[in-house]
């Protein structure tokens, strides 16, 4: 076998280039040497042989080692760089920790030490290292670190840690670094803004958001599109769309990003005249319909009542994923399409297309609405052994209303108690719905033993003590029934109010349960009143 030496005088004579070229090409392509510690030895051996390296081919092979994982190896580099003058420069620093893995950032940082650590663009590095590889707790110990030296955070340094706070929900720490930012000076930052807008939508701080977007002196597209999401994460819909029209009112350009998010919340909000306004938007706007925009279109629309749009809509996209197909899927059986939702199923299977967690329970969801018993326990089967998914507990609660909505609540209780996740609130809700539709009588005692599971894992919601109140009343056990609604009364417990809406026009008309005091809502109580009456009159019964 050859060694390093005989390899290189045989490139050197067959390709007659001078050797510092040689060098740098050698490091310039990967697949000249299969592992990083071939290069090593290479570099070693320009050493000994007294080539000149270029600072530039020595970059190459600090940026060059993204496979290693042995400190030796760090080592080897450090004595190359020493050996060559280059272990102050900070862009070799910078490039190591860019390009290699965290542990090697720390020893890199260790090892190079007072030479290195003086640089704001080496603690950066290091702070969005860890947050590319998901690691935002680190991240923030670095930062610590960096504040215990002289070195001053910059522009760079602040958005990526808000994004790690983001990431791990960490209200306070953020709130903290938020006032670093001001006492540095660096609150009127854009990309500073932008990230921290993000930050105070994801840990539901919304106010404090808008309050971040309304001292903005600059606005990028960036910065409508983060104050629209966090509208969106905190369920303000309607203000998600009053900022997008605020925004065209601006001049700024919508982007996809930007009308997925206002397709979601005409989604949330249920109004199909503010999604086809939506949806026109896009078409004025020329932006292509790919996957991202037609799956939010798809669900959009069937969350809005409107099927025939969402298969339009499916139909016509050139290009489908995973995410398509299974928001057509969810879409279909949303609407009791049980069958047409498990037949598409199929015809993605057909394509090669690998379903996820979400396809299945889409698919589960098909099957409960369509009372499909046999096709969701075979759907259930497939997921966890053909395709390996896990169950979660979503997975299983679908089953459990599966089976509770055909009447098999023995089964769906015995389901529960084999069930590969740990039971929730949900499934055990689930359950006992369930039996008071088909099990009043409580002939097998699971009544009793979901209730009171239920109630140990959430004593104070309103929503399981109406349920099992009117379960006591349709069971006959008056007494009970009521000395319960005592206890909801005397705690301060209220179930909240049933809403409806009706969209009328270009008007979404809002009800809730129980008279309405408004102006509006009195005349459309009298006129319901007349119909009444009218009804009464003819012989037609008359549901109260």
């Amino acid at each position: 076998m050859l060694n390093i030496k005989a390899c290189y005088c045989i490139i050197c004579g067959i390709l007659a280039m001078p050797i510092c070229h040689l060098w740098h090409g050698s490091f310039s392509n990967p697949a000249h040497s299969s592992h990083f510690t071939a290069k090593i030895h290479i570099s070693q051996c320009s050493l000994k042989l007294k080539i000149n390296i270029p600072d530039q081919t020595q970059r190459k092979m600090a940026s060059s080692h993204q496979t290693l994982l042995f400190p030796q190896t760090i080592s080897q580099l450090q004595a190359i760089l020493y050996t060559s003058g280059l272990h102050q420069d900070p862009d070799i620093a910078h490039e190591i920790i860019t390009n290699g893995n965290f542990k090697d950032s720390h020893l890199i940082l260790e090892r190079f030490g007072g030479s290195v650590a003086g640089f704001s663009s080496i603690w950066n590095a290091l702070i969005r290292s860890s947050i590319a590889r998901d690691l935002p707790r680190e991240a923030l110990l670095i930062f610590r670190a960096m504040r215990r030296t002289d070195v001053v955070p910059n522009n760079f340094t602040y958005p990526f840690l808000f994004k790690g706070c983001a990431a791990i929900g960490d209200l306070k720490e953020g709130q903290q670094i938020h006032g670093d930012v001001v006492k540095n000076g660096l609150d009127r930052d854009v990309y500073v803004q932008n990230t921290l807008m993000l930050f105070y939508g994801t840990c539901e701080r919304i106010a404090s958001a808008h309050h971040v977007f309304d001292g903005m002196s600059l606005r990028t597209l960036v910065s409508w599109n983060s104050i629209v999401s966090a509208c969106v994460d905190n369920s303000e819909f309607l203000g998600a769309v009053e900022i997008f029209v605020k925004m065209r009112d601006c001049g700024c350009e919508p982007d996809e990003t930007t009308m997925v998010l206002l397709l979601s919340a005409c989604g949330e909000l249920g109004s199909l005249n503010l999604g086809k306004w939506s949806h026109g938007q896009v078409l004025e706007k020329g932006l292509m319909v790919n996957c991202h925009l037609g799956t939010a279109l798809i669900d959009m629309y069937a969350k809005c009542g409107s099927l025939n749009y969402a298969r339009l809509v499916f139909g016509r996209m050139c290009e489908r994923n995973i995410l398509t197909w299974t928001a057509m899927i969810s879409a279909l059986a949303q609407h009791g399409f049980a069958m047409e939702a498990l037949d598409l199923f199929c015809k993605m299977k057909a394509k090669n297309l690998v379903p996820n967690d979400v396809t299945f329970l889409g698919v589960l969801c098909a099957c409960s609405h369509g009372g499909l018993v046999k096709e969701g326990y075979r759907v259930f089967h497939e997921m966890e052994c053909v395709y390996g998914i896990k169950p979660t507990v979503a997975h299983c609660g679908a089953m459990v209303d599966m089976l509770g909505r055909a009447g098999l609540v023995k089964e769906a209780f015995n389901f529960i108690m084999n069930m590969p996740a740990k039971p929730d609130a949900v499934v055990w809700r689930t359950l006992l719905s369930a039996c008071s539709i088909h099990n009043v009588n409580d002939q097998y005692g699971l009544q009793e033993k979901a209730q009171i599971v239920l109630l140990g894992l959430e004593p104070r919601r309103t929503g399981n003590l109406v349920l099992v109140s009117n379960m006591y009343a349709e069971g006959g056990m008056w007494e009970d029934a009521e000395i319960l609604r005592a206890e909801m009364e005397n705690s301060g417990l209220k179930k909240i109010a049933g809403e409806s809406s009706i969209e009328i026009g270009r008007s979404v008309f809002k009800f809730k349960s129980g008279y309405d005091n408004c102006a509006k809502c009195e005349g459309v109580y009298s006129l319901l009143n007349g119909l009444s009456l009218h009804m009464k009159m003819v012989g037609l019964e008359v549901d109260a």
